[in-house]
Order: C-alpha cells, then structure tokens, then sequence
C-alpha cells in the first residue's frame, strides 16, 4: 500500500463518511457503471454523478498527472445513515500550487457538489469543515480557498458560513465570473 493510498482513508463527520473514490471508480462512473462505483464505495449512487461527470474527468485527469494526487482527489459524501452518496468534495490540487500564490501561499482549494435532493440541509457546511480539518490535522494545512460564482448562492452560503472572506474574482472558463474566497484557519499567517 503506498503513501497516497494510506492517506486516502475515510473522512468521518457527524452525519457523513467523506470517501475517497479509487481510480477503478472514477473510471466506472465515466463509464457510466455505477453499480461499480457503489461496489467500490460501498454505498448507494444516484444518477445525478453520471448525469454531470465533470468531476470524475477532472480527477482522472490529475491522477494520469500525479498518482500522488490520491488523498486530495474526488471524495463521495456518503450519508452513514442510508450508505447514499448524496454529492462529492474534492481538492482541486495538491497544496500551494502555483495558480493560487496570489491569493495565498501554502493553500489549498477545495470544491464541492451536493446533489439537488440534499441541499439545505447543512451537508455542504459539514463536507467542508471535515476536509478542511483533514488537511490541517493530517498535512499542516491553514489556508484553503474556494470559489463560486456570485449567483450561485448554494456554493456560496456554506462558505460564508465558515468565515471565508473574498479576495478576489477570476473568470472561469465555463462558469463564467467567479468570487475567490479564503480561509485561514487559526490564525495561520
């Protein structure tokens, strides 16, 4: 078992299990197999993962860059009282990559998605706060970043609930404009 493989154990919240999905589940949900992508995560899938795969190509795509991207990559919120996947979180990179030096060094972006059926109720929020305290607890890490459309107020409610501040705005290439927001925990400097 490698390093990236030991790192990428359960994430464990009040309510959810923050599981890593393997490289064989990331292909099978491209695939569209999820009765293979619910064997690997041991959990129910609802269609909604096939019906926007963005977030697994994107994971496929860093993983063929850097195995080592492991631990950081795609997790499924899984709610531990049904074993239902209900959205994903994920890590957008290793910590301090480049593109995120002008708003913070040391960070790390985090991005996540849950699914229609299960929003207002507090997941995002709950995600959020196991993988942040993950990467502190785990790698060090005190600076995380998130960014959201300024439309999109799902996206950006459980953030300002966990007192990320904006720095600045971007333009993404398919969401459009873009609010970047930043949270420094315990007052890392």
């Amino acid at each position: 078992m490698t390093a990236s493989h030991r790192l990428a154990a359960d994430i464990d919240t009040t309510r959810l299990t923050l599981r890593c999905l393997s490289p064989d589940a990331i292909e099978a949900g491209l695939l569209g197999h999820l009765r293979i992508v619910e064997e690997c995560l041991g959990a129910r899938v609802p269609i909604d993962l096939a019906e926007d795969p963005a977030v697994l190509r994107y994971a496929r795509a860093r993983l063929d860059a850097d195995p080592e991207y492991l631990p950081w990559s795609v997790r499924a919120m899984i709610l531990r009282d049904s074993m239902e996947m209900i959205g994903h979180i994920r890590f957008h990179t290793r910590p301090d990559p480049e593109y995120l030096h002008a708003y913070a060094r040391g960070a790390v972006e985090l991005g996540y998605v849950v699914f229609a059926a299960y929003r207002k109720r507090g997941y995002a929020q709950e995600a959020l706060t196991g993988a942040m305290q993950w990467a502190l607890k785990i790698h060090g890490i005190r600076r995380f970043v998130a960014s959201a459309s300024p439309n999109n107020l799902p996206s950006s409610s459980p953030i300002a609930k966990l007192g990320f501040r904006k720095v600045g705005q971007q333009l993404d290439a398919i969401d459009g404009i873009e609010y970047v927001y930043l949270r420094d925990v315990f007052g890392a400097s």
